[in-house]
């Protein structure tokens, strides 16, 4: 949020983004931010992780999907007005603005927390009414209402990112940057995202809750590549792997001038400017006007093109940019045989975890000891740090008992949760970091008798689970395509769910990662290829009543098929999760033949799996969940298995 520059505007209007992007001073690009860059739930009480608060001199409205829609009447105000995007009437940001204010109205921004597309679609949806986008960069005025009570900035240390984690070494990582450069005619790339500043130079941090980043740019020259990071979170082995690498350290806060340096010097810049903020691109398209200037050279300005897969550049004489997705992007999510395995190994910890948590909740739910959904979340924590590796949770859990359940992001706290008992449904959203790997894990359980209701959502919402898993491919094919494979079961009836089917999810790092999803916007054509990996978690969600949703994670990986027509390459799914799934809220009568293979076939792996790694009660608990639906469709025994 932002106030205007000027005092004379006869109206003036300010917005804060749900996720800023890239700042020296406010807030670099990530999913999750520190507590001092939360200025949006400050202001608003509003904590989910997608909304955008818009305030004029007498109206306050806040924009949020429908994973929110929930959570942002509860903890909204009275003071705000909740705009439900996507909901049939509701306006956009911008068609708002051009409504409540008269026309010629000035609204401010903070350039640093709005990337350069978001800035410049702002600004081109206002003009209809000539409203004026104004950057302002000298202030922030929550950071002005908030004052000494602003928590202060994360000084905490990085680490080096093993090799056998990490799988290719810096140098290998930056000559692969490099070769794009070279190909593009590009002199240099700017880097903002911080999982990709991470990813790049093999270093971990911990600035941001439940991510393994630090607050940091890169910049990689054809022949230097330039750290913008606080040098006091560098310890001297830091210090060496980066040297050995080649990189060098500059101040966070010098990426400004520094990308005007290269301005001036003529260099040619590859911009991802849906990511890039828009104070670093305006810094370096002006920082060209006036170098061109100097030289006594009247061109154009440097022009952007619309966002494609092929790189475009539009020259002013030396003075040029590329605006292109980033180099990394891809690269990161296309997982090595390291990353790949310590995807796996973490993922069978995490479920050794998860099953001695299951067992011990079940044991105190039928013993009917109090607990809240705060207690559950808590313990299932002991359990996960008692695992090599943990680092921290990837997530919030989002324990939801009944109604809560149904609020898509929930997130309990002690003044207000519930108590989680056996008269309705139990949602359990978590996750973990480890040294080499992410997992993200949602069941939902019954420990009483679920309600033919309950019984048959869960089914429905099991079968789009099922379909996607079992999904084949072509290669080129993108997410958005296969997200009707998990809705069509609960499409038959009437139901649907807000949110989208799957997303990436980075190796020891971001739990949600792009470019690639599986979801109705069929705006992301990122195609799906062998070595990404995103979650399957359809759901269904009954307002106040109960929510539902199973998730795994998923590998992607090349099939043997018996043809290859057009000559192109078949995808499939290889399962990463390996927890029981509640075998009580199944209808089976719903179930096909080979759906209830499926089902059996599944256990029996999560059986082969995790089994060694248990013992006592929790191995006789997932003797007891791994059991087959329906002992006719498979003839294995778990009694011989665990005698």
């Amino acid at each position: 949020m932002r106030s205007s520059a000027r005092s004379d505007a006869s109206s003036r209007a300010q917005t804060l983004p749900s996720t800023p992007t890239s700042s020296p001073r406010r807030t670099p690009t990530s999913e999750f931010i520190a507590e001092c860059f939360m200025r949006r739930a400050y202001l608003t009480g509003f904590t989910g992780s997608a909304g955008t608060a818009v305030v004029t001199k007498d109206k306050a409205a806040l924009w949020t999907d429908g994973r929110y829609f929930l959570q942002a009447e509860k903890e909204l105000t009275h003071e705000w007005t909740l705009m439900r995007s996507g909901n049939h009437g509701v306006p956009t940001t911008s068609e708002w603005l051009n409504d409540v204010l008269p026309s010629g109205c000035r609204v401010g921004i903070d350039p640093f927390l709005f990337s350069f597309d978001a800035a410049e679609e702002l600004k081109d949806s206002i003009s209809n009414k000539n409203h004026e986008l104004v950057l302002v960069r000298g202030m922030n005025l929550v950071d002005e209402i908030w004052g000494d009570a602003r928590p202060e900035p994360p000084k905490e240390p990085t680490r080096v990112h093993d090799i056998k984690y990490a799988g290719i070494d810096v140098p290998s990582k930056l000559s692969f940057i490099r070769s794009h450069l070279t190909e593009n005619g590009c002199d240099a790339v700017v880097i903002s995202m911080l999982d990709e500043v991470a990813w790049l130079l093999n270093m971990r941090g911990s600035d941001v809750p439940h991510s393994p980043v630090f607050y940091s740019y890169l910049i990689v020259e054809v022949s230097t590549a330039t750290l913008f990071v606080d040098s006091n979170k560098v310890s001297e082995d830091v210090l060496e792997h980066l040297e050995k690498a080649g990189v060098k350290l500059k101040p966070y806060e010098a990426i400004v001038s520094e990308v005007e340096r290269l301005a001036e010097k003529g260099a040619k810049l590859w911009l991802d400017s849906s990511s890039v903020n828009a104070a670093i691109i305006t810094a370096f398209k002006s920082s060209c006007d006036k170098h061109m200037k100097k030289k006594g050279k009247a061109g154009e300005k440097v022009e952007k093109e619309a966002y494609s897969d092929e790189p475009t550049g539009v020259e002013n004489g030396a003075l040029n940019a590329v605006y292109n997705v980033s180099p990394v992007t891809l690269a990161k999510s296309v997982k090595n045989e390291a990353e790949i395995e310590g995807m796996k190994n973490s993922h069978l910890r995490d479920a050794a975890a998860l099953a001695e948590f299951w067992c011990w909740l079940e044991d105190e739910v039928c013993k009917s000891v109090p607990l809240t959904e705060v207690q559950v979340a808590e313990k299932l924590l002991e359990f996960r740090k008692k695992q090599d590796g943990f680092i921290e949770t990837s997530f919030d859990t989002i324990s939801g008992y009944g109604a809560n359940g149904a609020v898509i992001h929930y997130r309990p706290t002690p003044e207000d949760c519930s108590s989680v008992g056996s008269d309705n449904l139990f949602l359990l959203d978590s996750g973990a970091q480890y040294i080499d790997g992410t997992t993200d894990i949602t069941r939902t359980v019954h420990f009483g008798e679920p309600s033919p209701r309950q019984k048959e959502c869960f089914t429905r919402v099991l079968q789009g689970h099922i379909a996607l898993d079992q999904a084949v491919f072509p290669e080129r094919t993108p997410g958005f395509v296969l997200d009707v494979l998990a809705r069509s079961s609960l499409w038959k009836i009437g139901l649907d769910y807000r949110h989208g089917t799957g997303h990436g999810v980075g190796a020891a790092l971001n739990v949600h990662e792009g470019p690639q999803s599986i979801s109705y916007r069929y705006g992301n054509l990122t195609a799906l290829q062998k070595g990404m990996i995103v979650s399957n978690e359809p759901g269904y969600y009954e307002d106040n009543s109960f929510g539902i949703r199973i998730e795994n994670l998923l590998l992607i990986k090349e099939l043997n098929l018996a043809n290859s027509f057009g000559g192109i390459s078949y995808l499939g799914f290889e399962r990463l999760t390996f927890v029981p799934i509640q075998s009580k809220l199944i209808d089976v009568s719903l179930l096909s033949p080979s759906e209830i293979n499926w089902v059996n076939d599944y256990h029996e792996e999560v059986w082969d799996k995790v089994s060694p790694l248990l013992s006592g009660d929790t191995r006789d608990w997932l003797w007891k969940n791994t059991r087959p639906i329906l002992d006719v469709t498979h003839r294995y025994s778990h009694a011989q298995d665990i005698a």
